[in-house]
């Protein structure tokens, strides 16, 4: 069946950059990896009103059909922590938190798997478009260790919390473990700062930004703990394999 949404959602985004040769895939699935496309490589720019409208009413639907997991349906794990594994754009709960990169504007390789990818895409154009805005008045790029938030606009949380993990090349050393323990901290004194009560963090910094797996979930899980002494904040751990699942649990409980 045809998505008339998503035709006229990828129609407006070849017409932006001028490409109205390009044709349109008959298949559903083709169609949304183009429309991901030219959303992923689109600069931080307003989009019309239309073309807003239109893309929510899309993108609500399509994580509606992927199912969307509440906080209020998962069981603690230990007090005030839960470890899920699943796709953090279906979680509702106040906040999420996306690991970025320092020009904290999301990332424009078409369809790459990473989480600021996957955030950025199904929260909508007006996400970058918010994030370009922040980094503008900023003057500068984002360090590491720091947080920015901004609404989620199409997901299921009301939060993207966004902070840019430290970059392992090589031997881990302890400044990496320091910025770190610092994005942790930095996204949890967000979220009080903004009245947020549940937080959903991803592995931050694990994958292409080569930090150890086990030494960044032991850092994580201990800047959690340590934090919860002080503050009344729901911290779920968003893990993707099965490795860190096995990981978190060993930690955890």
């Amino acid at each position: 069946m045809t998505n008339q949404k998503l035709i006229d959602l990828i129609n407006y985004l070849l017409a932006e950059r001028n490409s109205g040769k390009i044709r349109i895939p008959d298949d559903p699935a083709e169609q949304f990896r183009l429309y991901r496309s030219l959303v992923n490589i689109r600069p931080a720019m307003k989009a019309d009103k239309i073309f807003l409208e239109v893309e929510d009413k899309y993108l609500t639907s399509l994580i509606a059909e992927k199912g969307i997991t509440d906080i209020a349906e998962l069981e603690p794990i230990e007090n005030h922590i839960y470890l899920w594994r699943g796709d953090i754009t279906t979680l509702r709960c106040d906040a999420i938190v996306n690991a970025a990169n320092s020009g904290m504007t999301g990332c424009y390789q078409a369809c790459h798997n990473c989480i600021d990818n996957c955030i950025h895409t199904f929260a909508g154009v007006r996400l970058r478009y918010k994030c370009g805005q922040i980094m503008q008045k900023q003057g500068y790029e984002e360090p590491t260790g720091k947080a920015k938030i901004t609404p989620a606009y199409n997901l299921p949380c009301d939060y993207v919390i966004h902070t840019v993990g430290a970059v392992v090349q090589g031997e881990l050393k302890q400044e990496h473990c320091q910025q770190l323990e610092s994005c942790y901290q930095s996204c949890l004194e967000t979220a009080i700062q903004n009245h947020i009560k549940s937080i959903a963090f991803c592995c931050i910094s694990t994958g292409v930004f080569g930090f150890s797996q086990k030494k960044a979930a032991e850092i994580a899980v201990n800047t959690v703990r340590e934090f919860q002494k002080n503050h009344d904040i729901e911290v779920i751990f968003n893990v993707f394999t099965e490795k860190d699942f096995q990981i978190y649990s060993r930690l955890l409980g």
